[in-house]
């Protein structure tokens, strides 16, 4: 089998956002409320009162005082410049109200496909790190389905049933993490704090500060305004983990698994904080180092 790196499955191109080669679609496709996330409600497909003529924002650099969070924790996966780019070969939704109705539709479904690449590549990854005889093979080639699928015409897209290729995907993505994580379970104490963590838990306002947490697996826990700073995730299982506010202040998320920057952004970290390659460490973190 071709080897492939990182780049070419797609992370740095593909898999981040270029805001400069969208059209604003997340500031127009999507829904928001008002809440501690947004100041005011919009409804899905009109603009944002913030976006201007060229599909740029207004208070891209207050967004967080004038309380915006959400859009600073917001990431497409790479989605925005696929359905801009690609889907509808640049046409702006401002051209015709066909071509409005059709990307907003879009834009959601390949922004999930994408995030669940996302996913997908980083278990190709695992499994080459493991220094096992895993078999990439099936990854490789359900990252193969969903790149394609991305890349289908609008009429396509809005047939697919995306839950169905995430609960295709998941057994995949479950098996490795299990085999990433369990040669680091090995040489570690089994301490009390561990025991009582574990997948799907409500931890909101855990205080798990300088906790070693490597080789478990935190999948689709409630960490919101948990205290987890200087915690050790290396190979922690973070898919799904819900980090709003949660204080990572030197905290060690280099290895951590299934790491997303939209889980990253919205949490509370600062200067010690470590990331993995390619992440971006948000504006609004503390730059305080010891």
């Amino acid at each position: 089998m071709r080897e492939r790196t990182r780049v070419e499955l797609g992370r740095r191109e593909d898999l981040g956002a270029d805001c400069a080669r969208c059209f604003g679609l997340c500031c127009v496709a999507l829904a928001f409320a008002r809440s501690a996330d947004f100041p005011f409600d919009k409804p899905a497909g009109d603009p944002c009162e913030n976006l201007d003529d060229h599909d740029a924002c207004r208070v891209h650099t207050e967004l967080r005082p004038r309380g915006f969070v959400g859009c600073m924790v917001f990431d497409c996966f790479g989605a925005g410049q696929k359905v801009s780019q690609h889907t509808f070969e640049g046409r702006s939704w401002r051209s015709d109200p066909a071509t409005r109705t059709a990307m907003f539709a879009t834009f959601p479904i390949v922004r999930r496909l994408h995030e669940l690449l996302w996913y997908l590549e980083q278990a190709i990854v695992l499994v080459g790190e493991t220094g096992e005889t895993g078999d990439a093979t099936p990854l490789l080639s359900r990252f193969d389905r969903v790149s394609a699928l991305s890349r289908e015409q609008p009429d396509r897209l809005l047939g697919l049933d995306v839950d169905e290729e995430y609960s295709a995907a998941r057994p995949l993505l479950l098996q490795a993490s299990e085999d990433a994580r369990r040669g680091v379970l090995r040489g570690l104490p089994d301490r009390g704090v561990r025991r009582r963590l574990g997948p799907g838990k409500d931890l909101a306002g855990a205080a798990l500060a300088g906790a070693d947490l490597r080789g478990l697996t935190l999948r689709g826990s409630l960490l919101i305004g948990a205290d987890l700073s200087g915690a050790l995730l290396s190979h922690c299982d973070l898919l799904g983990v819900d980090l709003r506010d949660a204080n990572v202040a030197g905290a060690d998320l280099a290895g951590a698994i299934y790491l997303t920057q939209m889980q990253v952004s919205s949490a509370r970290g600062d200067g010690l904080t470590l990331l993995p390659p390619g992440f971006a460490r948000p504006a609004h973190w503390s730059r305080n180092r010891r």
